[in-house]
């Protein structure tokens, strides 16, 4: 691995858009600057071989172009509600998305800040947890899918939530289980695309 110049050198790594504390996540991504050129597959595969079981290094790639921070425009979030209905959460997000905006405030590196947390969101879906061979699931449990905007100052997950309970009172009475399934570059309907689609030979690493 490569180092800085300086008294104090440090290994040349950066993180694109690192997901909130206790939030988990099946996209992340990093890049690292290398003191020689290496095979990709190799690098990928020792990089997997050193982390712990749970963190797998899916892919590595050459860069070129853009930076990658500069191809992470959004992320798609999975939150699970346990113990709140479905069609309760139905109605926060229809009075969410029906706002101009929902201000919402949280404290911040440089103190505490209001932002809007309804202009970030592009999509927003509510998903009825699976049901039992009864046809109702055991504890109900509302899934929300939503891709939101990367903006400054970021909009979490948990920001939405304060956004849910703003508009509606929604207070869910169960911590939420959020979990990033992809961020990448965000197309006109709503998708995201892999950062790295565009090169699949060498060192930028993508994981999880």
């Amino acid at each position: 691995m490569a180092f800085s110049q300086g008294f104090t050198p440090h290994p040349k790594i950066s993180y694109a858009s690192a997901a909130p504390t206790g939030v988990a996540s099946e996209a992340e991504y990093l890049e690292i600057g290398l003191r020689e050129v290496v095979d990709p597959e190799q690098l990928r595969s020792a990089l997997d071989a050193a982390l712990s079981p749970g963190l797998d290094v899916l892919d590595a790639v050459v860069a070129s172009g853009s930076s990658l921070p500069d191809r992470i425009e959004a992320s798609h979030w999975r939150i699970e509600l346990p113990q709140v209905h479905p069609d309760v959460l139905a109605k926060a997000v229809a009075l969410f998305t029906a706002a101009e905006e929902v201000l919402v405030e949280r404290m911040t590196k440089q103190g505490r800040r209001t932002f809007d947390a309804r202009a970030a969101v592009v999509k927003i879906d509510v998903i009825a947890a699976p049901a039992t061979p009864s046809g109702e699931p055991a504890v109900p449990c509302a899934i929300l899918e939503l891709v939101v905007r990367q903006v400054t100052p970021s909009v979490r997950p948990d920001d939405v939530l304060s956004g849910f309970r703003v508009v509606a009172g929604l207070e869910p009475p169960v911590a939420p289980k959020v979990i990033r399934l992809a961020q990448g570059t965000l197309t006109a309907q709503g998708a995201i695309v892999d950062p790295l689609d565009a090169e699949r030979d060498g060192a930028t690493i993508g994981g999880r």
